[in-house]
């Protein structure tokens, strides 16, 4: 009884490194150790070309892994040159492609890449080794698509006081229609305005459908670590079935669940700070899909009916095309669950309201470093009385663990009767061996909210804090913030009562060791808000055990 409370947490911290080793484990491409799913088909490398000839979907292959059939006369006529495009501004550096309007590359010019940081971070990209497109076009004919070669009018570039940025691509007439795509780009907006314009120039009504998609390898980002694994893949939002992750290994495998039909919503793809979505109004009644395009390529996706196009008539729709970084604020603005794409887990009910708290912080003290030492001084000051009750049953068990030990050695070779003194000590002292431990398992879901928190927010990337520390999303260059952090759980570790059992005392020293070096490779924001907690969970210690007339003293490891 007297080691519960620790074997309770060692329980706990020994299924957390079981999670990150599995994790760790499925992002190196290996079999899980532990909770082993179906190995996903291998993640070959996509072509550079791939995208464009990405197949076309049709209404009756959606939610399937079956592309649907690229329009006949694209693929028997001449292949006609397309030609890049390329649109700055102030946010955004854009390629588009002529061949369908594509959006096929985006660097944002207030990011830094996670792999070179004198470059820019670019989300969309179409490469030797990323194929990562927003492509639209129109099915339920022989009609224009993501393929078709259009024609470029427009600014190039968004000049000092100009706010808006307009640009245009127009198909030729095929079948009797002619597609026309107008992009509007805002000042400081990661959301492009994106309106399609069926004109019909036939002698016949026309009624087609548009489909919006986004298409991607299944490789992770480029630079992401191995200890921790966060979610990269199509997502899903609906109001009947809310935000719904799928994952690359499902769709290969065709077992993706989606909700097929909806009239709001969106569709994106996710990664670890990023995403790009496309965006349609509330109350327009679309399909949407999820599909293996090729090999190693993805596409996630809507189709929404075009009404009846009389001749000489044309209709439009308005959609939005969010590629950007996942700024909560930002994203709750521009659609109903958008925000969602920032991924707390399954904490979120308790992450986002710590977010909150964290951003009204930062804007007081203009430094996000300051503001995640501020966060965890009033979570402490909030668990204060918790803390301080648990701190107390471990002064108290500090100070008749001399007893415990003598009884211990003295009854050793009688176990049952060592077990009834120990619970007659118990009873005589008025100690709980149970007393520290559900306080601290309380806050245990706050902190690991705190944790998804300050993985998942963009705004640390490249943010200072102090001197070395440039950037808290990155791990610290000269590791001296997991030394301190080493330190510091070590001393908190000496500071409480050592276990009476030889192999829990050993088990007590080797496994913060072994999680402080796990932190040598997680970013100096993590680092520092562990250091923060441990800084002042051993200034309350300290104090209480001094006002319980228990002097604080160090219990030094024995490995003999």
């Amino acid at each position: 009884m007297n080691d519960i409370r620790r074997t309770i947490l060692w329980v706990i911290f020994g299924f957390s490194m079981v999670l990150l080793w599995d994790q760790w484990q499925l992002y190196n491409g290996n079999k899980a150790t532990f909770f082993p799913k179906p190995t996903p088909t291998a993640a070959a490398t996509a072509p550079a070309g791939a995208a464009s000839n990405a197949a076309v979907p049709t209404a009756s292959a959606v939610v399937t892994a079956t592309p649907g059939q690229v329009p006949a006369d694209t693929a028997t006529a001449p292949a006609a040159v397309s030609e890049k495009i390329d649109i700055s501004t102030d946010v955004l550096k854009l390629t588009f492609d002529t061949a369908g309007g594509t959006l096929t590359r985006s660097e944002f010019t207030k990011h830094a890449d996670f792999v070179d940081s004198s470059k820019q971070f670019v989300l969309l990209d179409q490469s030797g080794s990323r194929v990562y497109n927003a492509q639209t076009g129109l099915i339920g004919g022989n009609y224009p698509t993501h393929k078709t070669v259009m024609h470029f009018s427009g600014e190039r570039s968004l000049k000092e006081g100009q706010n808006e940025l307009t640009l245009r691509f127009e198909s030729d007439a095929q079948n009797g229609v002619k597609l026309v795509k107008t992009y509007t780009l805002q000042r400081g907006s990661y959301a492009i305005g994106v309106k399609h314009e069926v004109i019909n120039t036939g002698a016949a009504a026309v009624s087609p459908q548009l489909y919006l998609q986004l298409v991607r390898d299944g490789n992770k980002p480029a630079g992401e670590s191995s200890f921790y694994s966060t979610f990269t893949g199509p997502a899903i939002y609906t109001d009947a079935k809310k935000y719904h992750k799928v994952e690359f290994s499902d769709i290969e495998k065709n077992k993706a669940e989606v909700d097929k039909t909806s009239t709001n919503g969106y569709v994106a793809m996710v990664q670890h700070y990023f995403a790009s979505a496309w965006l349609l109004g509330d109350g327009i009644s679309r399909e949407n899909f999820v599909r293996k395009v090729d090999t190693n390529l993805y596409a996630v996706g809507m189709i929404t009916p075009v009404a009846d196009v009389a001749p000489g008539q044309s209709k439009t729709v308005s959609s939005q095309l969010f590629v950007g970084p996942q700024e909560e604020k930002v994203l709750e603005a521009l659609a109903p669950g958008l925000d969602l794409v920032k991924d707390y887990g399954w904490l979120a009910m308790l992450s986002k309201p710590l977010y909150w708290l964290l951003d009204k912080l930062f804007g007081f003290i203009q430094n996000w470093g300051w503001s995640i030492v501020a966060l965890v001084l009033l979570l402490k000051i909030a668990f204060y009385w918790l803390n301080a009750k648990a701190y107390s049953s471990m002064a108290k068990m500090k100070a008749i663990n001399p007893k415990i030990m003598e009884m211990r050695e003295r009854l050793k070779n009688d176990p049952q009767k060592m077990q009834q003194e120990m619970m007659r000590i118990y009873r005589e002292e008025k100690v709980n061996p149970m007393g520290g431990c559900f306080p601290i398992m309380i806050q245990i879901p706050v902190f690991i909210a705190l944790y998804w928190v300050l993985l998942s927010t963009v705004e640390m990337r490249n943010a200072p804090w102090v001197g070395w520390i440039h950037d808290l999303s990155a791990p610290d260059p000269y590791f001296i913030l997991p030394v301190v952090m080493t330190l510091t759980t070590l001393l908190q570790t000496a500071l409480n009562p050592a276990p009476p059992d030889p192999m829990q005392a050993k088990m007590m020293w080797i496994m913060p060791l072994v999680f402080s070096v796990m932190f040598f490779f997680f970013p100096a924001g993590l680092v520092l808000y562990w250091i923060t907690n441990n800084v002042l969970s051993i200034a309350q210690q300290w104090i209480i055990n001094t006002r319980m007339g228990v002097p604080p003293q160090f219990n030094l490891p024995k490995f003999k």
